[in-house]
Formats: C-alpha cells, structure tokens, sequence
C-alpha cells in the first residue's frame, strides 16, 4: 500500500513588516495550497512572520550603534510576535479550518530579545512545537538571539494517506533554519531521531544551496523541504535599506527564492506526494546514524537541557 503525504512549499515574502497583511497573506497561500494541490503539509520560509531585514545594518558599527539604527530595531521588534500571541492563535485558527500541517519561519519576540524560530502547527492540537535558530548567521547576531538545545522537536504526526483512503500515514518531521544546514552535528543529531520530513526554511537563494539540499536529502534519505522567500523592494518599507539607494526600484529583487523538495534519492519538486516507503528504500544502502555510522569510533553528544 503505498505511504504518501501531500506535502507543499511556499516561495513569498513577508508584506511590509505588517503583521496583519503577512498573516492574511499566510491564510490565502494555505488555504490555495489546500484546495488546489491537496497538499497536507505546507513549508513557510524562514522570518515568515515578522520579516527578513535584507540589507539593514541597524545602525552599527564595531564599537558604535546609531539611534537611528536603534529606531529601527524597534519598529523590527514591533513586527515580531510572542508565542503564545493572538498571532499564534490566528496560524492555529487556519491549520485547523484547512487540516494542513504547517511549518513557518516567524520572528519570535521574548521580552527584549528577539529569535529566529521555526513554528509547528498541527491541526488538531495547534501548536505543538518550535526551533529557535541555534547560530545565527553574520550580522544576523545584532538582532537574533541564540537558540538551545530545548527547542530542537522532531515531531510525529498521523496523516490521512493522500492516496489510500482509511490508511494513515505516521512521520517524523523537523526543522533546520537557512545556515543551520551547514551544521553537521544538528543534521546528525535530528536523523538520530528518525526524521523523515526535514524542512528547511531559508532567505538563502544562491544557487548552490540546490547543491546543500540534494545532499542532505542523500545524507539523511530523508525528504527535504526547503521554503526560500522571494521578495522585491516594495515589499519592504519605503524607507528600508536597499543594495543601492540611488537605484531604487519597487521590483528590484531582495531575495530570489530557490524553493524544493527533495526526495531521498534527490529527485527535486515543488508540491510533491511523498511516499515515506522511499526514506526505507534509500537506507537500504546508506543509514548514516545506522549501519553507516561507526558508533565504535564514533559518538555524538547533546545537551538539552
């Protein structure tokens, strides 16, 4: 019997840094997801909510921070959301309408300090679990904190089977944001726990992160579902830093996207049924925490507490 999900990611960006624009832009890309692909589990990039502040510098240099940049970190932290939140309950309120599993980059506001963090919102229980980025990239760590190991879920959830019916469906998903990719002790530590759905949220739209996310789709035999966003400059403030102010132009790109899903076998997709009989058939030959990992020789450690 075949063991597939219907599963989506999403190429947008946030609009504006307005909290109630982004989010009913989330409820209409959801619900499109829904009723035109089926889909039963959507990917969001990473800062969905809240906003990728692409070029900004925040008024800093080593050894002196601007009060304009100062005013400019607060109206980012006005656009960041606190979990729980009416915000929160808005995502919660659509997943469940649509019963479409989401994953969703968002700025997540804790008092003063300000997080990266991947969301998991399932439609029955709501919120069921978050990331927050451990590492965050260059210049990111002026205005992100740095997560730990007690958000680093793989969550379990039952399906429907997209193509059976009364068959369900049970997998592992988890979430690695943009650079945390490039860590090979996270990757290690979450196929160590059986993920089978490992998203990837990004703003990374070079080229060669393709190369990133067929090789850890091959790694780990796992499906891979990164979310880049796509943003021009009209969909930042006016007044938002761009690559050259004297050139300034409502459709300049930001950010390019470069969203995929990518099977365990690294074949590539956009919307894709995934048969999770696929993970099993790709560590028939490579399991890499498994009967390809050594643990004689060696030994991964996590502190999660």
């Amino acid at each position: 019997m075949p063991n597939t999900i219907r599963a989506s990611v999403v190429q947008t960006c946030t609009a504006s840094y307005s909290l109630a624009d982004t989010l009913d832009k989330f409820e209409n890309l959801t619900r499109l997801a829904k009723e035109r692909d089926g889909t039963q589990l959507v990917v969001f990039p990473e800062a969905f909510i809240g906003g990728y502040p692409k070029m900004s510098t925040f008024g800093c240099v080593v050894g002196d921070r601007k009060a304009e940049g100062r005013d400019e970190f607060l109206r980012y932290h006005k656009s960041a959301i606190e979990i729980p939140s009416p915000a929160i309950s808005r995502i919660e309120t659509v997943s469940k309408e649509t019963g479409v599993f989401v994953v969703m980059g968002i700025i997540e506001r804790s008092m003063g300090t300000l997080y990266c963090t991947a969301i998991f919102v399932d439609p029955s229980q709501g919120l069921i679990g978050k990331h927050r980025k451990l590492m965050p990239t260059g210049t990111e760590r002026l205005v992100w904190g740095f997560g730990d190991g007690t958000t680093l879920p793989v969550v379990e959830k039952t399906f429907p089977s997209s193509t059976e019916t009364e068959q369900t469906v049970t997998t592992k998903i988890s979430a690695a944001i943009c650079w945390e990719n490039y860590m090979p002790l996270l990757r290690t530590y979450y196929y160590s726990l059986g993920t089978q759905i490992y998203c990837a949220p990004t703003v990374d739209h070079r080229p060669v992160w393709s190369n990133s996310m067929v090789h850890i789709a091959l790694e780990g035999r796992c499906f891979v579902l990164s979310a880049c966003q796509f943003a021009t400059e009209k969909d930042y403030p006016e007044d938002h830093p761009v690559a050259d102010v004297n050139n300034r132009n409502p459709d300049n790109v930001m950010i390019n996207g470069g969203s995929m899903i990518v099977s365990p076998l690294g074949k590539i997709f956009l919307t894709a049924e995934l048969d999770l009989d696929d993970v099993i058939r790709g560590k028939f030959d490579l399991d890499s925490v498994g009967h390809y990992a050594r643990p004689d020789i060696f030994k991964l450690t996590v502190n999660n507490a």
